[in-house]
């Protein structure tokens, strides 16, 4: 198996604690941490689009006060 080609987004720059993504032979989406790279988690394009666009929307925002 190969390994994954991550990429985090360009407004990271150097920060720590970015979000990179992978695409996993098998379609699924895999997601990690800059400081825990070794903790993986796999999704589907198609839920993290949805959980994407419900960020987008606002659905999460109670949980940041």
């Amino acid at each position: 198996m190969a390994a994954p080609i991550w990429q985090k987004s360009s407004f990271s720059g150097d920060a720590a604690n970015c979000i990179y993504l992978a695409a996993a032979a098998d379609g699924g989406i895999r997601i990690r941490e800059s400081d825990e790279p070794d903790v993986v988690i796999t999704t589907t394009a198609e839920r993290l689009r949805v959980f994407i666009c419900g960020v987008k929307a606002g659905e999460f925002d109670h949980l940041m006060q």
